[in-house]
């Protein structure tokens, strides 16, 4: 038998850092190692009753059979009411898409648009599947090399410098995985006048994190800093962060109808639709009673307090400090350099956190696998004490460096 050769689209593409440091960590439980598990990009809360309680009555009533590509008629009103009370913007149905999570629609975004060639602007740090997706579906990722003086945050001469007459798509994640930041309205309106001199250029905005937010002011969507260039503007949003519904696999999209055709095409030749027992489920989220959104982000606000006061004290480490999301993105650079009482000579930002995890008994993801050498990621998405002990296990590490 000829052995099988996967695809060129799949060679392009690599296993998901997060994903494999997950798998690593139940290897080493597996294996009777009791590891402090600060890798999960997703919260420990568990679904709010009221949402679990729709879902029940879904299956029950019999609402298990195929929908329509782009949604049930009360989920696509409830993407509408969410959209008006957070942007103050009408959509209409013929410009929403709904898919079997935020993921699924942003790949289907570039399977819709991207020929080979084509780039595709992601600011680093990125999401890690960004650039993969893109790879895969025949475009060119151009990482935007963004600073640490500027918080990680895309600038407009940044910007400027790097439109071509390739470029398809600018990605913009708000608040962002992994470093948390999120962009002032201001900030959106002079990115915004730059995308405006650029009309063959659109705008892939992820807001997947965007209710949880921990200052005064809450996020603020492209569409409505910048309205002369809404049309395009493709919002990516879902349930899965805000409401604690990873596993229902439910996200949404609103734009340009004639992007928004080409999406629900192929979502009606792949999956067809998302569960209608899921979507009952999200349209009760959306429009239902928001106290869990507020409460959690409550606790996620005192966890990333701790957080940063803890790991920021460690000698060798200096957190930037999220706006939103669930993530603390921690500068090691002071830790390369150094070496392991073993006599391991701490190269980068990968030697770090396999110290970490060998050492100290605590996961994290290098920031390299986000497009960011000499940092890590963690998650502050599970308990205070969690959290504390990983960064008790953490300063002890350090102090053997020499």
């Amino acid at each position: 038998m000829t052995e099988f050769v996967p695809a060129k689209r799949v060679q392009r593409i690599k296993v998901s850092p997060s994903t494999a440091a997950a798998g690593r960590v139940r290897e080493l439980k597996a294996a009777g190692r009791e590891i402090i598990d600060l890798t999960v990009g997703e919260p420990d809360f568990d679904t709010p009753q009221n949402v679990k309680a729709e879902g029940i009555r879904a299956i029950q009533d019999g609402e298990t059979k195929y929908t329509a590509v782009n949604g049930t008629v009360r989920l696509r009103a409830a993407i509408r009411e969410r959209m008006r009370r957070t942007t103050g913007i009408e959509y209409a149905d013929d410009q929403i898409t709904v898919g079997g999570g935020g993921k699924q629609v942003i790949y289907l975004a570039f399977t819709a648009s991207l020929d080979e060639g084509d780039e595709v602007i992601v600011p680093s740090p990125y999401w890690v599947s960004y650039p993969d997706m893109v790879a895969a579906n025949d475009g060119t990722p151009v990482i935007l090399r963004t600073t640490k003086e500027n918080r990680h945050k895309v600038t407009p001469d940044q910007l400027r410098a790097a439109i071509t007459p390739r470029t398809k798509w600018l990605v913009l994640n708000a608040p962002s995985n992994p470093t948390g930041v999120l962009y002032s309205r201001a900030e959106l309106e002079a990115l915004g006048a730059v995308i405006e001199e650029n009309p063959h250029l659109r705008v892939l905005t992820d807001e997947i994190y965007d209710e949880i937010v921990f200052g005064d002011e809450r996020a603020v969507s492209l569409v409505e800093a910048a309205p002369a260039i809404r049309d395009r503007v493709l919002t990516v949003n879902g349930v899965s962060k805000s409401y604690a519904m990873t596993g229902w696999r439910l996200g949404y999209a609103v734009g340009d109808p004639a992007v928004i055709r080409a999406i629900n095409l192929l979502q009606s030749q792949t999956s067809s639709c998302p569960s209608s027992i899921t979507q009952a489920a999200a349209a009760e989220a959306l429009t239902g009673d928001q106290t869990f959104v507020a409460q959690s982000v409550a606790v996620y606000r005192q966890r990333r307090d701790r957080a940063v006061a803890l790991l920021g004290a460690i000698d060798g480490l200096d957190p930037v400090v999220p706006d939103g999301a669930f993530y603390l993105f921690v500068d090691c650079s002071g830790l390369i350099g150094r070496t392991t009482p073993s006599g391991k000579l701490l190269e980068n930002d990968q030697d770090v956190t396999l110290f970490l995890l060998d050492e100290a008994s605590v996961a994290v993801i290098q920031g390299s696998a986000y497009g960011a050498a000499s940092f890590f990621r963690m998650s502050f998405a599970t308990s205070i004490e969690t959290i504390e002990a990983g960064a008790a296990a953490i300063r002890d590490a350090a102090l053997t460096l020499s």
